[in-house]
Parts: structure tokens; C-alpha cells; sequence
């Protein structure tokens, strides 16, 4: 399939999204670029004080933008919670003046979630810090909004237990739950959303609901419909996450690294697919072309061959990690992969991981003063070859020289990283273009437009390609249950 024909489809999915979104639209009560007035402010103040608020410029654009490559667009005032109560008079406040409510935790996200596009009010929950519980012998755990999972591990570093989930960057777990979040681990310990037991979350109207009960932290249940499994990716739009329950794992044994190298995309793709048909209980499979690892060397200053290669991680028991990673290194060996290297040292494995995390900012220094733009594909494993190597000719045919293709390729899901001039809007727009035609190949092979990153505000008609007229529908009458006046973080998963 050719880049033309792609494009043509590109601009069919463009036009059959702008009838959806038409058809699909909900009437808001909510006016948009609704003024926040000097009154409503000294409501606020009263309510979080004075000292937990704040107009300056400087507060507002720090709170318009995440990571991604979306322009700022500032609130009209932030607070800063330190209680749920807090959250939830200040919630209810919003609700009766309809002013847009936007969560904000760590501000580490991809896809624009926390760009104010109506103005009105951030609560940044970054005050409410506290561990709450840690039950070692049921391995799970309670925190508030404002705790990252680095805090938490480094919290639990004598008990013998950790949370595995790893998205790169240092976010806070209740933003975690909030996208659906996961990372280089997903493949052996699931994403945010197979760890989340319980929630707290205030809604639109202040209301405070505890999503499985309160107290509540069982491994399973059949008690009605599943709240928590709701909440967990809804993006700031349905409600504010301010507590989670989370489930928590032993720290392994053993752990053992390991690089090894091939002549070509198809080679390394095609081992991962082998590696989890034969049923090797790996907890890491990341893949980074040939692109990728010429910035992670000159960045992270290794001396990796140049070239599609895998970084792979065995937890477990010594004993049963030997068998494991020699029927890997036979695997290698039979797709043409050389340079079999493990890594046993922590030092030398933190060193490895670091790079991969690393690796958005070595390639933004490739290209210094570039924003960065990331897709994240994620389809069936069994299709994950065929989607990896069209990615992977359509940007050289497009001849684009700053597309690097990476991901976790152990559940499917995969990231292709383009570094664009943001003073050049055609430069965008080509990469935006070529993002859409990835993400068209991926919904044809029965896959998701995001594994990870969530809808935000960049992948809105994505959305609606994917999960069709009807479900969209449900979706937003579920919007429009929990927030009849469409306060909470407007123009974000819908238009």
C-alpha cells in the first residue's frame, strides 16, 4: 500500500469523522471561553486559601501544556487542592457557575489533556501527597493524587514488594490511572488498568464516590457494573481521581538484561512474535530501529551497533531464568540476530533502561529546538510484524530522515517519534499526516490508534474511525450522565 493511497484514505477517514462529529455532537450548557470573574476567584480562595491560588502568567502557562507537542493554552486561574474536600467544593463550585474544571498532576502526558481550550479553572492536586496504607500481605496499596510511582517504589524499597508499572516518566498515579497508562513492563504485569483495585473521585456536581466501595481492595469482584474499569482511562473528563488502591508485586529474585542486534526490522519483530508464542514469561521486549539507537548512543553515550535491535528483561527465579533466556538466545540466533549481550550488573542495567527512557529526549537533540511527536499504535502481536515494517517503509518513502520507530512490542504496542521545527506549521502538518496513515494501518490489522498515551485532544477523529457511531454515543451519554453541564475538562476525548 502505497503512500498515496494512504493519504486518499487519510483524507476520506478526515470526512467521514466531521459527519460523525457533527451528528454525534451533545448540546453543552456550558459556553465556551466562559469568563471567570473576581467573584468566583474569592469563592475559590475561600475555599483552598488565598496562599492556593493563582493568576500570574507564569502559574497559568505552566498549567496549559503537558509534554506533547500542543501548543500552551493557560487556564484563567489554578488552585491547588490539599484535601478531597477541597476537590470537591471547588468541583461543586465550578459546576453551579459552569466554569471548565481541569485536573493537572504531574503534567506529564502526550496528547494535550490538560490544555485548558475553554479557559477556567485548574486544580492541580500535587498537595495531596500522602502514602495512605501499604498492606504488605495482601501486596497492594493506597495513595493520593499527588504521589508519583517513583515516591511509591522508593517508599516500598523494604518490603520487598514494588508497582511495576512504568511509563518512562516520573507521573503521578492517579494521572497514570486517568490515561490507562503502562510502559516497558506491560508485557508480563498489564497496564494501569488490570492494577487498579479502587478509586475515590469527586464528580462534576462534588459528589465523592469510592468506585469499588469504600475500603474496599479485593483482587476480584462480580458486584455490578465495574466503576473502577470506567474511570480508569476517562481522562479527567467523567471526574478527579484523588485516591487509588493499587495492586502491588514481589520483587523478583533474579533479573537479567539483555541487547541483541538484527539486519532488519522484519528479523527483530518477527523474534518478539516467537519469544511470546513459545510462552517465555518476559517482563520487557522493547524495540528500537536502527535510527533510534544512533541517537540513544550518541545521547546516552553507549557503543550499541547501529542497527534494529531488542532490549529484553527475564524476572524470576535464577534457576528458571537460565532455560528462559537460552531458548531466547536460540531464537536470536535463528532470525540472523548477533551480539547476544546480557546484563546482570545493576549498575550496567540501570544504564540500559535509562537510555531506553532516554531515548524522546536523544532524539530531540539530534535535532535541537524540535518538539517531539509521538503516535502509539498497539494491535494484535500476531500482526505486529506487517504493521512495524509498513510503518517503517512509508517513512522512507515519505523520505523522512527524523522518524524513529521504538516501543514496547511485547503486548503489540509500538511508538514511531518524529522531531518536527514548531516554527514551521507545514512541518507539522506533513508529520501529523504521516501519524494518521500509521494509525489507519493499525485500526485495518483490528488494532487501537493508542496503546497508552490516551485520546486527549490530538487523536479526538481517531476515535471515532475506531470504536464507530454507536459506541461513541454510549460513551457520550455516559459524558453527559456524570456531567450534564460539561464542566469537566471540555473538548478533551470528544469534540
Amino acid at each position: 500500500m502505497n503512500c498515496q493511497h494512504l493519504l486518499r484514505r487519510a483524507v476520506l477517514s478526515r470526512s467521514y469523522s466531521v459527519k460523525l462529529k457533527n451528528s454525534l455532537r451533545l448540546k453543552s450548557h456550558v459556553a465556551t471561553n466562559v469568563k471567570v470573574t473576581g467573584t468566583f476567584v474569592d469563592e475559590v480562595k475561600k475555599i483552598v486559601g488565598r496562599s492556593n491560588v493563582s493568576t500570574a502568567d507564569a502559574v497559568r502557562e505552566q498549567h496549559g501544556h503537558d509534554e506533547s507537542y500542543h501548543g500552551v493554552e493557560p487556564p484563567d486561574v489554578v488552585a491547588f487542592a490539599e484535601s478531597v474536600e477541597h476537590v470537591s467544593r471547588v468541583a461543586q463550585l465550578c459546576n453551579d457557575n459552569g466554569v471548565p474544571l481541569i485536573p493537572f498532576g504531574s503534567g506529564t502526558g502526550l496528547e494535550g489533556g490538560v490544555n485548558a481550550l475553554q479557559g477556567g479553572l485548574c486544580l492541580d492536586v500535587t498537595k495531596m501527597n500522602n502514602i495512605l496504607s501499604v498492606n504488605a500481605e495482601d501486596f497492594d496499596c493506597c495513595v493520593e493524587s499527588g504521589v508519583t510511582r517513583v515516591t511509591l517504589n522508593n517508599y516500598l524499597r523494604d518490603t520487598g514488594l514494588w508497582f511495576p508499572i512504568d511509563p518512562g516518566a516520573d507521573a503521578s498515579l492517579c494521572g497514570m490511572c486517568a490515561t490507562s497508562a503502562s510502559g516497558t513492563n506491560a508485557v508480563r504485569y498489564g497496564t494501569m488498568r488490570e492494577n487498579t483495585l479502587n478509586m475515590e473521585v469527586v464528580l462534576a456536581d462534588g459528589r465523592v464516590i469510592n468506585t469499588a466501595g469504600p475500603g474496599r481492595r479485593t483482587k476480584k469482584t462480580s458486584a455490578g457494573y465495574n466503576l473502577t474499569n470506567l474511570f480508569v482511562g476517562s481522562e479527567g473528563t467523567l471526574g478527579i481521581i484523588t485516591k487509588t488502591t493499587l495492586r502491588l508485586h514481589g520483587i523478583p529474585e533474579a533479573t537479567v538484561s539483555a541487547t541483541c542486534h538484527f539486519p532488519d526490522v522484519q528479523s527483530a519483530v518477527d523474534t518478539t512474535v516467537q519469544v511470546l508464542q513459545c510462552g517465555i514469561p518476559m517482563a520487557r521486549i522493547e524495540f528500537l530501529d536502527e535510527v533510534s539507537i544512533d541517537a540513544c548512543n550518541k545521547y546516552s553515550h553507549l557503543e550499541l551497533p547501529v542497527a534494529p535491535s531488542l532490549f529484553l528483561e527475564f524476572h524470576g527465579a535464577e534457576s528458571a531464568l537460565k532455560g528462559q533466556t537460552e531458548v531466547v538466545e536460540e531464537l536470536v540466533s535463528m532470525n540472523n540476530g548477533s551480539d547476544f549481550k546480557w546484563a546482570t550488573d545493576p549498575d550496567e542495567r540501570n544504564h540500559l533502561w535509562k537510555a531506553r527512557h532516554d531515548i524522546l529526549y536523544a532524539c530531540m537533540a539530534l535535532k535541537p529546538g524540535s518538539k517531539p511527536y509521538s503516535t502509539d499504535v498497539c494491535v494484535p502481536v500476531s500482526n505486529l510484524p506487517e504493521v512495524v515494517v509498513k510503518t517503517k517503509e512509508m517513512i522512507k518513502e515519505a523520505g523522512i530522515i527524523d522518524g524513529f520507530i521504538l516501543g514496547h512490542v511485547g503486548d503489540g504496542n509500538f511508538h514511531t517519534l518524529f522531531t518536527f521545527d514548531p516554527n514551521k506549521p507545514r512541518e507539522l502538518e506533513f508529520v501529523k499526516q504521516t501519524a494518521e496513515k500509521i494509525a489507519l494501518i493499525a485500526l485495518d490489522l483490528n488494532g487501537t490508534c493508542t496503546g497508552e498515551h490516551g485520546i486527549g485532544i490530538g487523536k479526538r477523529e481517531l476515535l471515532i474511525r475506531e470504536i464507530g457511531e454507536e459506541g461513541l454515543q454510549v460513551m457520550k451519554q455516559i459524558k453527559a450522565s456524570l456531567d450534564p453541564n460539561g464542566i469537566m475538562n471540555p473538548g478533551k476525548v470528544f469534540f
